[in-house]
C-alpha cells in the first residue's frame, strides 16, 4: 500500500506507506511492537590476510522515489536511531515556532558536535538569543567526544560539564524552543512534556510511520524508534522539501555547516560526507547508525547490531555507490584510518564490506 504524500511545496510525489498494520514491513502486527530482528554481515575485520571479526547489521536503500531498491539484515524492524533522530528533531523545533539568526547555530541543534571551541561558542551563543545560561542545559555533564578537543579542554584544568557534551546544541535549542511556544522548560525532556509531543509528532510525519517505542537517549531526552526505511525516508524528505520549509532549512544549514554537526577528525563520518558530496545530508547516531540522503539520488540507513561505528563507513559507502554517488571522500571512508586494522602501529589489514547490494 501507498500513501500520497505532499511535498512541502505541494508536490503531490508518492511514498511507501510505513504507517500502521504493516504486517512484515511495519513496526506493529497487532498492536505489539514488532522487533528488530538483527541484522546479516555487513562486514568483516581482516588481519594480516585472516578473517578474525565479522560485523552484522542492517542497512535499508531507498531510491529517489523512496522505493527501497537493497536491503540488508533487517530494514523494517524499529531501532532506535539515536542523534540520527537530529535533523527531524530540529524540524519539529522549527514547527513549534523556534526562529534563530544564524544557520550555523540551526545546525548546531542538529549536531552531535566534538566540543572544539566553535561548537562551545556557538551554544554559548544559542543560550544567549534566549537569555539562558549554561545553568539551564539538562543534558549531562561530559567531555568533549573529539580527541584534540577533549585534549585541550582537559590542559585547561576543566572537567566533565554540560556544555561540553555532544548534545548541548540541541538542548540549547530545546529550551529556546519551549520559550518561544510559551511552555515550561521544567522536564523539557521527559516524554509527556509538550515540546517531545510535538516533537515525535514531526518524527512521525517525516518517516511516515509510527513511533514503535521512546526511550531515554544518553543525552536524557527522549528517543523515538523507527524503523530504518522510515528514518531514511526521513531524510530523503528533508532534501527533497522546497526551500524555505522547515525540512530544507534544517537539510540547507547541516550542509552549510557540516563542521559544525560533528567535527574535526577521520571518525566524524557524517562531516566527511557533507563535505566531500555536494549536497548529501548526513547524521550519525550512537550504537552504530548512519543516515545518508542526496536530492534526485536516494538514501541509506544503516545500524551496525553490535554498535561498533567502525563498519559504518565502508558499508554505507557500499550503500551510496549503488545508487550511483561517487566521489573521492568514499575511497577515503572505505579504506581510510578509520577502516584501517594496525599492528605494531604499522597497517596490517582492514574492515570491509563484505555486503554488496545487488543493482
Amino acid at each position: 500500500m501507498r500513501r500520497p504524500w505532499s511535498a512541502p511545496d505541494g508536490r503531490g510525489a508518492e511514498f511507501p506507506d510505513q504507517r500502521a498494520g504493516r504486517d512484515g514491513a511495519g513496526t506493529t502486527v497487532g498492536g505489539v511492537i514488532k522487533a528488530y530482528a538483527g541484522g546479516e554481515i555487513l562486514a568483516e575485520v581482516v588481519r594480516s590476510g585472516f578473517v578474525e571479526s565479522r560485523h552484522h547489521g542492517s542497512v535499508a536503500v531507498l531510491d529517489a522515489r523512496g522505493e527501497l531498491v537493497a536491503a540488508a539484515g533487517d530494514p523494517d524492524g524499529p531501532v532506535f536511531p539515536r542523534s540520527s533522530n537530529k535533523p527531524m528533531q530540529a524540524v519539529g523545533m522549527l514547527r513549534a515556532g523556534l526562529r534563530l539568526p544564524e544557520s550555523a547555530h540551526l545546525a548546531l541543534v542538529a549536531a552531535s558536535h566534538s566540543g572544539e571551541p566553535e561548537h562551545i561558542d556557538g551554544v554559548r551563543a544559542l543560550l544567549r538569543h534566549g537569555g539562558l545560561t549554561e545553568s539551564d542545559l539538562r543534558c549531562p555533564p561530559d567531555l568533549p567526544i573529539g580527541e584534540e578537543a577533549r585534549r585541550d579542554w582537559l590542559a585547561t584544568g576543566r572537567g566533565k560539564e554540560p556544555i561540553a557534551m555532544n548534545c548541548s546544541g540541541k538542548h540549547a535549542g530545546m529550551l529556546l524552543t519551549c520559550l518561544a511556544a510559551g511552555w515550561p522548560t521544567v522536564d523539557y525532556r521527559a516524554a509527556d512534556h509538550p515540546l517531545q509531543k510535538q516533537l515525535r509528532s514531526t518524527v512521525e510525519d517525516l518517516a511516515g510511520e509510527p513511533v514503535a517505542a521512546t526511550g531515554v537517549d544518553g543525552c536524557g531526552a527522549t528517543v523515538f524508534a523507527l524503523s530504518l526505511r522510515g528514518l531514511a525516508g526521513a531524510f530523503l524528505r528533508l532534501v527533497e522539501a522546497a526551500p524555505g520549509t522547515a525540512e530544507r532549512t534544517v537539510a540547507d544549514a547541516m550542509r552549510a555547516h557540516p563542521h559544525l554537526v560533528g567535527g574535526r577528525g577521520p571518525e566524524r563520518d557524517d562531516t566527511r560526507l557533507m563535505q566531500g558530496v555536494p549536497g548529501l545530508l548526513a547524521k550519525g547516531g550512537a550504537e552504530g547508525v548512519l543516515a545518508v540522503a542526496l536530492p534526485g539520488v536516494g538514501a541509506v540507513a544503516a545500524k551496525i547490531d553490535d554498535g561498533s561505528r567502525r563498519p559504518l563507513g565502508p558499508v554505507v559507502v557500499a550503500a551510496l555507490r549503488r545508487l550511483g554517488v561517487d566521489a573521492p571522500v568514499l575511497d577515503e571512508l572505505a579504506s581510510g584510518a578509520t577502516a584501517t586494522v594496525y599492528g605494531g602501529g604499522e597497517p596490517v589489514g582492514a574492515v570491509r564490506a563484505v555486503w554488496a547490494p545487488a543493482r
